[in-house]
């Protein structure tokens, strides 16, 4: 056989389809796109399915979304199609049954009968598979073959010496092979194992970079004595870190859907769960790039395209990494404050929509720009701006513990009611900034803060604690509306204490 991994980098991210897409496969995902369009090459997606047992139904849509999502486009793949599909391995399984016939026929594999109770009985002695079958006759194999007995097909792994393999990440690493197993190629209901099928893929789809997590380095001398035996030229390998819980103790689970942790932070783990959380792509993107792997020039912030110019598979750290969720949060608020109006605005609209709010577009442009450095998630519109969207004619005054400020008593409050009113009533420039003057002289000259007579306002016509800047809601609001809420509030102040 020839080398077949010449020329551009080509990598791959090959996800089983056991259920949604969890974040540390793709951080996986993302380096290899990464590396793969830093050189100028392919990034294929290809489906490793041979454990039908484990599949679920519906599983590479949700991949696919996640991809979609995450804006990273996909070269070759089961949608896209390309020149070495399918790209689903369970639609592959004459290719992988003939190359493990093939290493049978040349020596450097065999076919193992032993039964269930035999493997049992091994696995009670505590040494693994004593390779029993490995030495057995052709003559003896086909005759059991022909009594219809099943068999498994394993590779011979060399029973001496060391097998030395190069990881792009780690340098040079030494195994000694009388440590390895004779691994199963394939099952005896001829659907290969990891460890056939992904090195027959990797070879026929040209892959010339492998990234995959660091608990495949145990097999790396397995999978090199393999291409050895095909006397194919092998591609590089990067095995990369895993992820730690937030704490550092312990790999963040590929199983485990969304859960708090000590802090009581929620800590989401799949994409879907980042979705739903309102974090915006770029910032995930920029979050999953910033683990393992650093920018340089203390950038903590920077675009998919500025990572690309950089990114080595070389410079990825070797040492496993905590999962630094809190500071998401943080990437997430500054990506919302550096988006574009219109991009705000197509963000929050189906979240308020699948709130049960209607959403007056030109209303949202006016209301978006003013959430921009409160959110950071973009879920944080329904509490902070909810009240914009819901119908005005419905509107209920707050509760008097919101309207009544700090160091303040319910009749002082109702005083700033009745004089804002007689105030404002009086603007013919209903602007912020008017409005702002007019009720900043007014608090002067009664000896009242601004915060208090802001915060009466504002919780009087929002019915919140929280909201948007006070006088551009009111602006937004409209005199007419803003003044109706002020007298509801007033009005139900003086019921509540009376």
């Amino acid at each position: 056989m020839t080398d077949s991994n010449a020329g551009p980098a080509r990598t791959r991210y090959a996800p089983s389809p056991t259920g949604p897409q969890h974040i540390g496969g793709m951080r996986t995902a993302l380096f290899a796109w990464l590396f793969a369009r830093r050189h100028g090459g392919q990034f294929i997606l290809r489906i490793e399915d041979t454990d039908q047992k484990r599949s679920v139904p519906g599983s590479l849509e949700m991949i696919l979304q996640s991809f979609d999502w995450l804006g990273m486009d996909i070269d070759e793949g089961p949608r896209e199609g390309g020149p070495y599909g399918p790209y689903v391995q369970s639609e592959r399984l004459e290719l992988y049954q003939a190359w493990a016939a093939w290493l049978v026929e040349n020596g450097h594999a065999y076919k193992c009968f032993a039964s269930v109770e035999e493997l049992a009985e091994m696995r009670a002695a505590g040494a693994g598979y004593d390779r029993r079958y490995r030495d057995t006759s052709a003559a003896r194999a086909a005759n059991l073959e022909a009594q219809g007995l099943p068999y498994v097909i394993r590779f011979k792994m060399p029973l001496t010496g060391v097998t030395v393999g190069e990881d792009m990440i780690r340098g040079p690493i030494e195994f000694d092979n009388d440590k390895m197993q004779d691994a199963v190629l394939l099952k005896s209901d001829g659907y290969p194992t990891y460890h056939l099928a992904h090195i027959v893929d990797d070879y026929h789809m040209k892959i010339s970079h492998v990234t995959r997590a660091v608990e495949w380095l145990p097999s790396f001398p397995l999978h090199l004595q393999i291409w050895k035996a095909f006397a194919w030229e092998e591609p590089q390998f990067a095995h990369l870190p895993v992820l730690l819980n937030p704490n550092g103790k312990g790999k963040l689970s590929k199983r485990k859907q969304q859960f708090t942790d000590a802090a009581g932070k929620s800590v989401p783990v799949l994409v879907q769960e980042f979705i739903e959380a309102g974090y915006l792509p770029a910032a995930v993107m920029n979050f999953l790039c910033n683990i393992g792997w650093n920018y340089g020039d203390n950038e903590e912030i920077f675009s998919i395209a500025q990572a690309i110019e950089r990114f080595d598979l070389k410079d990825v750290n070797p040492a496993n990494s905590a999962y630094p969720i809190a500071k998401l949060d943080w990437l997430n608020s500054q990506y919302i404050q550096r988006a574009g109006d219109d991009e705000l605005c197509r963000r929050l609209k189906p979240i308020l929509e699948k709130a049960g709010y209607s959403v007056d577009g030109e209303r949202l442009k006016r209301v978006a720009p003013l959430l921009r450095v409160r959110l950071k998630s973009l879920n944080d519109v329904l509490p902070m701006a909810g009240f914009f969207f819901d119908d005005w004619t419905a509107f209920s005054p707050p509760a008097v513990d919101i309207l009544i400020q700090r160091k303040m008593d319910d009749q002082q409050t109702a005083a700033v009611l009745r004089d804002a009113i007689l105030v404002l009533e009086r603007l013919d420039d209903f602007a912020p900034e008017a409005q702002q003057a007019a009720m900043a002289s007014y608090a002067k000259a009664t000896g009242f803060k601004n915060g208090q007579v802001f915060g009466t306002l504002r919780a009087a016509v929002t019915g919140q604690r929280v909201s948007p800047p006070t006088f551009e809601t009111m602006e937004i609001l409209g005199k007419a509306e803003s003044l109706r809420r002020l007298k509801l509030a007033l009005a139900s102040l003086q019921q509540a204490v009376a």
